[in-house]
């Protein structure tokens, strides 16, 4: 699990490890202890009275070398973001993966090693760089995978409301094939440089949480507003509500023809 999510307290890993209506921190308690005698795991903080595990980079090559997880030669292990005070915002992203997990996925664990976070969205050419707090690979008809936006209740409204226009922007560049010359033509570059497989631009989740529930509604209705005629599909959801497995609201919709009429002109060329 810390392979995948990075950090996670032992409430956090019980509750993957162990059944329904069971409790089994103390037995996590126990094996992590274990784990950091061996030099594999590690904490450097604590989200009020609990401490915040992670794995050591020896955990993640033993990891690795066990083929228990797809290669991630660049994955961090999540403790330079905690000792830098990001440990409750990426508890919360940890939160909405077991969320989404038991509710929209069922609670079929075996999909949390389809999950990565902290994934990194650039075009050099546009200077446009975003870290995704989590990425969901799980395939379906349309599309391969499922991006996912964490607000802990830290950032204020217009930068929320920017960073998910960032995702527009990003799945409106373009870029041209063929030699210079040529006629050639232009595609997307997210569709030939990232998602290969996806037909359409993943669809954006955006989780709100770090609040009281009305508050969070609050910034439901406001992002709502401020993503208004947006070309990518949004949805969004508070995480108390995610949690209870009630419904998305969705705030954008995918429009292509728009998307390509928005931003026309290939960059570069």
């Amino acid at each position: 699990m810390l392979g995948c999510v990075r950090i996670a307290t032992v409430r956090q890993m019980a509750q993957v490890i162990t059944g329904e209506e069971s409790d089994g921190r103390s037995y996590v308690r126990r094996a992590m202890v274990e784990l950091e005698k061996l030099g594999l795991a590690e904490t450097n903080g604590k989200d009020g009275k609990h401490r915040i595990w992670n794995l050591t980079t020896a955990g993640q090559k033993a990891l690795a070398d066990g083929n228990e997880l797809p290669p991630r030669p660049k994955a961090g292990t999540g403790a330079k973001a905690v000792r830098a005070g990001f440990g409750p915002h990426g508890l919360a992203v940890t939160d909405t993966i077991l969320a989404y997990t038991d509710t929209v996925l069922r609670g079929r664990r075996e999909f949390l090693t389809d999950w990565q976070v902290e994934v990194n969205h650039a075009i050099k050419q546009t200077c446009l760089s975003f870290n995704t707090d989590a990425v969901l690979a799980v395939p379906t008809k349309t599309s391969e995978v499922r991006l996912f936006e964490l607000d802990n209740g830290t950032m204020s409204q217009a930068s929320l409301a920017k960073e998910v226009w960032d995702y527009e922007r990003y799945a409106g560049h373009r870029v041209w094939e063929g030699a210079r010359g040529t006629i050639g033509g232009t595609y997307p570059f997210w569709q030939r440089h990232r998602y290969t497989r996806s037909t359409t631009f993943p669809r954006l989740h955006v989780v709100l949480a770090g609040k009281a529930e009305h508050l969070l509604d609050n910034r439901l209705r406001a992002l709502t507003a401020a993503v208004k005629g947006i070309t990518i599909a949004v949805w969004a959801n508070t995480l108390p509500q995610l949690q209870r497995g009630e419904p998305w609201y969705e705030i954008g919709v995918d429009n292509p023809h728009e998307r390509r009429a928005r931003y026309p002109a290939a960059v570069g060329r």
